[in-house]
């Protein structure tokens, strides 16, 4: 069966487990995602990195998939970014406890024992990523960058509603697609470890995004 989530009340986040400091509200049928941190004084103190978020939904699902979901970015200049089909290493469950502690900072989860596939599809964090918008898909772990593709979202003055985002992900194969505009379709040849099968799903931000989110579905696919 489809899950459905609006997202837009704290009983529809019920379970979620937040790394880092995670700020949401509910507003506008859906919830609106933030970093709680003062990030200019955790950047002074040289932790700026330790500002981000990851917001993960409780479910595990299978290995065949669609996910859906509504984002509208509302202010900073941060990036966002959809983990899927996550697990732990060593076929263990993303939550195991013996798992390394996470609190959303990045390298714990590209280059630690989370095995994910993580698409960015709004990269507005760097200079050189407001140059030139790409979607990135990396592999982990081992930060692989297997595909890229344009970013079509405009600048946030410009933005005056959702985009519906979807990554479909069937076997070995990766499709990533905003407002039915695909823009990038990837198969994996084994070549950075066996495919990813079944696992969870979650929400990054870097800070100093805020975004809102809702409508999130997640279709298993026959």
């Amino acid at each position: 069966m489809t899950y459905r989530n609006p997202l837009a009340a704290p009983a529809d986040l019920e379970g979620w487990v937040a790394e880092g400091p995670v700020g949401v509200e509910h507003v506008d049928g859906g919830m609106r995602l933030r970093s709680t941190a003062d990030e200019p004084a955790l950047a002074a103190a040289g932790r700026g990195d330790h500002a981000h978020i990851t917001f993960w939904c409780p479910e595990v699902f299978g290995p065949d998939v669609e996910i859906a979901w509504d984002f509208r970015p509302l202010a900073g200049a941060g990036l966002a970014m959809l983990f899927f089909a996550a697990t732990g290493t060593e076929e263990r469950d993303l939550f195991d406890p013996s798992l390394a502690p996470r609190s959303g900072y990045y390298p714990q989860y590209h280059s630690g024992d989370v095995r994910t596939l993580h698409v960015s599809y709004y990269r507005r964090k760097w200079p050189s990523e407001r140059r030139f918008h790409t979607c990135n898909l990396r592999k982990s772990p081992g930060f692989h960058l297997v595909a890229q593709g344009a970013d079509p979202l405009p600048p946030l003055a410009d933005v005056d509603d959702h985009y519906r985002v979807r990554v479909t992900k069937r076997g070995p194969e990766v499709a990533f697609a905003i407002d039915d505009l695909e823009l990038f379709r990837w198969v994996d040849d084994g070549t950075t470890g066996p495919p990813l099968g079944a696992g969870r799903i979650g929400f990054r931000q870097m800070a100093p995004l805020t975004a809102h989110y809702r409508n999130l579905e997640v279709t298993p696919l026959s």
